[in-house]
């Protein structure tokens, strides 16, 4: 199947060969600036901000990038694309294609997931055989009578932190069938509070049909989370990392840090340390057995590149009075 193709690094305004931190850098700051949480038009940013999503789950990945890169740098944005010959067996095409009976093709496509039709086609996981593996082998024969339970199929839902915290549902579309035998339906998705990465939804008997009286497969979504510009996830915690100036390391301060429900205020202690990790209770994501993680503020001490003549000076008293030697 034909789709437009994402040109991921003009997505994130970085030119092919930029390095990882200054993809990271991009991304952050126009998943900041087209966060739905903040910008007033909540539906364009949505799309915008799984674009971006999208475009870094690809960049910021080195197993990804360097095989998005091998298509080449000739593709240009919106250009129709075929996946080249060979590409499923990276890891598995949009959907699935598998035999039918009397040999008829079924392809298994999604819509509504939070990633475009060119990630699900290069990216996307396939349909499972019988007792989970994937195959492509068909588990009908033609003139077969016994009854036979269709394959299940899976497929990736990226959901934001935001919907991790307080649940949501979401309408997932999948196409069946090739050519004019193709019929869309269309299921409403609950993704519970304190889902996890890489957990599964299963949606019974929205699979594969099956044969002979048979029953459906499953469906199954796997839960991607989308980045997030502030924070990265372990577990149930959420990492946050917070610079400081050297004199707020020293002397200690009151900081102002983000949450998934708005700002709180922290104490720094004096004699912080570059890397030191400081906890606020159930700040994080929420567990499904009850409970919250939290957020873990993670220290990174700033110096300033460049000072000013007066600064200079302060810097130069402060190491001829200064007994601190870290070097003992």
């Amino acid at each position: 199947m034909a789709v437009q193709f994402k040109d991921y690094y003009q997505t994130l305004g970085v030119p092919r060969g930029a390095s990882d931190a200054d993809i990271k850098k991009a991304f952050r700051k126009l998943a900041r600036e087209h966060h739905p949480d903040v910008a007033k038009d909540k539906k364009r940013a949505e799309e915008k901000f799984k674009e971006i999503n999208e475009a870094y789950e690809v960049l910021g990945d080195p197993a990804k990038r360097k095989k998005y890169d091998q298509l080449g740098a000739n593709w240009k944005a919106g250009a129709e694309f075929r996946p080249p010959p060979g590409w499923e067996s990276f890891q598995g095409g949009r959907g699935f294609r598998s035999g039918g009976m009397r040999g008829e093709a079924f392809e298994f496509n999604f819509g509504g997931t939070g990633f475009s039709d060119f990630f699900e086609q290069l990216f996307g996981h396939r349909a499972r055989g019988p007792r989970g593996g994937f195959g492509t082998g068909s588990p009908f024969e033609e003139g077969a009578t016994a009854a036979a339970r269709g394959r299940d199929i899976e497929g990736e839902i990226m959901v934001t932190l935001t919907e991790a915290l307080r649940g949501s549902v979401r309408t997932v579309t999948v196409r069946r069938g090739a050519g004019r035998a193709a019929r869309t339906d269309r299921y409403q998705v609950k993704i519970p509070p304190g889902v996890g990465e890489g957990q599964r939804l299963r949606l019974a008997g929205r699979g594969e049909v099956g044969s002979g009286g048979g029953d459906s497969g499953d469906l199954y979504l796997r839960v991607r989370f989308a980045k997030h510009p502030d924070f990265e996830v372990d577990g149930g915690n959420l990492i946050y990392e917070a610079e400081l100036a050297p004199w707020e390391a020293v002397l200690g301060t009151q900081l102002s840090v983000p949450t998934l429900e708005g700002r709180v205020n922290i104490k720094i202690p004096p004699g912080t340390q570059n890397g030191q990790k400081l906890r606020v209770s159930g700040r994080g994501l929420p567990r499904r057995g009850g409970g919250a993680g939290d957020l873990m503020v993670v220290v990174r001490i700033e110096v300033p590149a460049r000072v000013a003549e007066g600064e200079r000076k302060l810097w130069e008293q402060l190491a001829r009075e200064s007994t601190f030697n870290p070097r003992q």
